[in-house]
C-alpha cells in the first residue's frame, strides 16, 4: 500500500477546491419595518454571504453595498423593459445615471433585465425582453463593461411544457418568439439562464403524488429516469436536469444554469400547514446550501458548479396571495434569524454555535471515533507521521494516510465531495497507487462533520487514494465552534 499523507494547514486549500459553486441570498424589499441598507449590509457580512441579489436599482441600496466586495445582482424591472427595448438612448441613460455612478466601488456583476416575464399576466412583458437586454448590452460595451457585468433575465419553471422525466425536458412552444432568440443571445454573450426554482410548490400541490423528503434532500429512495437510467434523490436536480435537457433539444449546450431563486416559507395557509414550516425551511436551505458549495452537481452533470440565490432575506408583508408568499424571510425585522444557517456551506449548511447547533447532516464523536479506529486498524494505515516531532504533525491534528480504489469508498454514505486539487505540499505529499505524484489529482473527497468531543478541537483527516474525507470535529467547550 502507498503511504499518502496530507496536512491539516492545508485544509483551506481543500475546501476551496471543491467548493465551487456559489450561495447568494435574495434581497427583497416589499414589506414594512425593514432595517436600513446600511443595517441589512451589516447583517450580510456578519453572516458570511458574499452574493445578493436585488429587484431594481435603488441609489440607497447601491450606496450600502459599496466598498464591501459582496457582489451584487440588480434588476431592470418589467415596467422599465417597454422603454429599455424602445431607445438605445433609455439603456445608456440608465446606465449612466443609476449604475456607473455606483460602480466599481458597489461590485455589480449582473444585470437582470426582467423578471419572470413570460408570468406577467397583464403585460406583454416577455416580447420587450431580448430588445431590452441587447439595450442594456450595448449601454456597457460601450463604456467598456460588457465583459465584467454579464445580462441575463430571470425565467420560471413554467417556461417548461413538460419537465418529467428530466430527460423529456421540453420548452413550451407557446414562447418559442421568446426563448430562441434570448437563447442565442445568452450563448453568444456566455451568459447564465436564470431560473427561479420552487420544489415546495410541487409538494404543496400535490402531497399525494411527491415525497416531502424527495423536495428536502431528505430521500432514501431514488427516482428513476426510465430514458437515462439516471437516478434523482431530490427534486431540484430533476428540475434542472429538465432544463438542461430542454437547452440540448435546441441545441444550446454551453449555457450554464443559474438558480436565481429558491426556498422554502416559515409560514402559509391552511392549506399550506403541512408544508409551510421552520423545521421543512431549514432543513431545506440547508441541503441545499450543501448541495450547492459541495458541487454535487446533477444527475447529468455531476461535480458541474451552479450558483443558487436562496429567497429571501426578509419576509414581506406587502405581498398578495397565499400567506406562504409572505414568509420565506431567513431574518425578522431586528434582524435575529428565523432558523440557523451557516451560508458557507462548509458546516453542512447548518451554523454552529456554543451550544452545539442544529446536529443535522453532522457526523456523531462515535462515527467519528469509528473511522479512525477503522483507519488506523483494519484500514492498515501508517499513523506514525501524525506523532509528535513527525514531518506532518501538527497540534491538535490528526493526520492520517490511506488508500481505497472505489467512488464507493469515498462516498461515505453520501456525504463525501469530490475535489479536484492536488493538496500536496513541501515534504506532505499526494502519491498516487502508482507512486507517483500526482499533480493533477484524481478523484478525491471531502467530508465536513461537526461534534462534539472531549479531545478540544482537532481534525481527522486521511487521505484516500481515490478519495480524501476530511472530518473535522470541534468541542462544545469552544466559544465558538462553527465550522472552517
Amino acid at each position: 500500500m502507498e503511504k499518502l499523507i496530507f496536512s491539516i494547514s492545508l485544509l483551506l486549500l481543500l475546501l476551496d477546491g471543491c467548493y465551487g459553486g456559489k450561495v447568494g441570498v435574495c434581497y427583497g424589499r416589499s414589506a414594512d419595518d425593514l432595517p436600513t441598507p446600511a443595517k441589512v449590509v451589516q447583517l450580510i457580512k456578519q453572516h458570511n454571504i458574499k452574493y445578493v441579489r436585488i429587484y431594481d436599482y435603488n441609489s440607497q441600496v447601491l450606496k450600502a453595498f459599496a466598498n464591501t466586495s459582496i457582489e451584487l445582482m440588480i434588476g431592470v424591472p418589467n415596467s422599465d423593459l417597454k422603454p429599455f427595448s424602445q431607445f438605445q438612448s433609455n439603456a445608456d441613460t440608465w446606465l449612466k445615471n443609476s449604475v456607473l455612478p455606483y460602480y466599481p466601488t458597489t461590485k455589480i456583476t449582473y444585470i437582470t433585465v426582467g423578471a419572470e416575464s413570460t408570468d406577467d399576466p397583464h403585460t406583454n412583458a416577455s416580447s420587450f425582453v431580448v430588445p431590452a437586454m441587447q439595450n442594456v448590452l450595448t449601454a456597457l460595451k460601450k463604456v467598456g463593461l460588457s465583459r465584467r457585468i454579464k445580462v441575463s433575465t430571470t425565467l420560471s419553471l413554467g417556461v417548461l411544457s413538460r419537465s418529467f422525466p428530466p430527460s423529456a425536458g421540453a420548452f413550451n412552444s407557446s414562447y418559442a418568439y421568446f426563448l430562441r432568440p434570448m437563447l442565442e443571445f445568452l450563448a453568444e454573450n456566455q451568459s447564465p439562464f436564470m431560473v427561479d426554482l420552487y420544489p415546495y410548490y410541487a409538494y404543496r400541490d400535490s402531497p399525494n403524488n411527491v415525497s416531502l423528503d424527495y423536495v428536502l434532500f431528505e430521500s432514501s429512495s431514488e427516482v428513476i429516469d426510465p430514458n437515462t437510467g439516471l437516478l434523482y434523490k431530490n427534486m431540484f436536480d430533476a428540475q434542472v436536469d429538465a432544463l438542461y435537457y430542454a437547452l440540448t433539444a435546441l441545441n444550446f449546450r454551453t449555457i450554464k444554469i443559474m438558480v436565481t431563486e429558491t426556498g422554502w416559507p416559515t409560514k402559509g395557509s391552511p392549506k399550506e400547514k403541512g408544508a409551510a414550516s421552520p423545521d421543512n425551511a431549514e432543513t431545506y436551505n440547508s441541503n441545499i446550501i450543501c448541495h450547492t458549495v459541495t458541487n454535487q452537481g446533477t444527475p447529468s452533470k455531476p461535480g458541474e458548479a451552479m450558483d443558487v440565490y436562496i429567497f429571501s432575506l426578509f419576509n414581506e408583508n406587502r405581498k398578495t396571495g397565499l400567506d406562504s408568499e409572505r414568509n420565506w424571510g431567513l431574518f425578522y425585522p431586528d434582524q435575529t434569524s428565523v432558523y440557523q444557517l451557516d451560508f458557507t456551506g462548509k458546516n453542512g449548511g447548518f451554523r454552529s454555535n456554543s451550544s452545539g447547533g442544529n446536529s443535522r447532516g453532522r457526523t456523531s464523536e462515535i462515527e467519528l471515533r469509528g473511522a479512525l479506529d477503522w483507519a488506523c486498524g483494519p484500514g492498515n494505515v501508517d499513523c506514525t507521521a501524525i506523532q509528535p516531532s513527525q514531518p506532518c504533525f501538527q497540534p491538535d491534528t490528526l493526520l492520517l494516510p490511506a488508500e481505497w480504489g472505489t467512488d464507493v469508498a469515498c462516498s461515505f454514505g453520501g456525504v463525501g465531495v469530490k475535489v479536484n486539487k492536488d493538496p500536496s505540499y513541501d515534504k506532505c505529499v499526494y502519491i498516487t497507487a502508482g507512486g507517483r505524484n500526482n499533480t493533477k489529482a484524481t478523484n478525491a473527497s471531502a467530508l465536513n462533520s461537526s461534534a462534539s468531543t472531549s479531545h478540544g478541537n482537532e481534525s481527522l483527516v486521511w487521505n484516500l487514494s481515490l478519495c480524501l474525507v476530511i472530518l473535522l470535529s470541534f468541542s462544545l467547550q469552544t466559544t465558538n465552534s462553527q465550522a472552517l
